[in-house]
């Protein structure tokens, strides 16, 4: 990795050198997260974070110790499940699930914390994060599921895409 240096040592950034805001640099980092992914249909990562830390990472895919959708192929092809549909009938635990599981294993408290996510939550991962008390979640792109978005909405926790006006 290149180091980032000043402009000829004099203490100045180097010309159109920008710093990402807060949520540009947590919403980096999940879609970095988001290339661990083993699902063959979408790649999504999650980072929780609280007071700008980050105290967990999580992608989707299968399980610690289980083969890959990527050696075995996708059961939810093979069986014509439509996306959004049957969550059950798939090898894989979504990112969201993921990350509250990896706090969970260290002992990492995650209450009022920032959920930055690739994909907006589905219902089954936001009543999860409902319950662990995540107070917010920032998100790229949209997920169609309105059972999720009225959830959120009456828990009142917080759900932005930074990229929407």
């Amino acid at each position: 990795m290149t180091p980032v240096t000043t402009d000829e040592g004099r203490g100045q950034p180097p010309p159109g050198w920008t710093r990402p805001s807060w949520d540009a640099y947590f919403m980096d980092i999940a879609r970095a997260v988001a290339t661990r992914a083993t699902c063959l249909r979408r790649r999504v990562g999650a980072i929780l974070v609280r007071d700008k830390r980050i105290l967990a990472t999580g992608y989707n895919g299968a399980p610690s110790g289980i083969v890959h959708c990527r050696e075995v192929g996708c059961l939810r092809e093979r069986l014509g499940v439509p996306t959004g549909e049957r969550h059950e009938m798939c090898r894989g635990s979504h990112a969201e699930q993921n990350v509250l599981a990896q706090a969970a294993r260290y002992g990492i408290a995650v209450e009022g914390a920032a959920l930055y996510c690739t994909n907006e939550p589905c219902v089954i991962c936001t009543k999860l994060l409902i319950n662990a008390g995540i107070s917010e979640i920032v998100f790229e792109h949209e997920y169609p599921d309105e059972l999720a978005r009225e959830l959120r909405r009456g828990a009142s926790v917080r759900t932005r895409n930074p990229h929407v006006t």
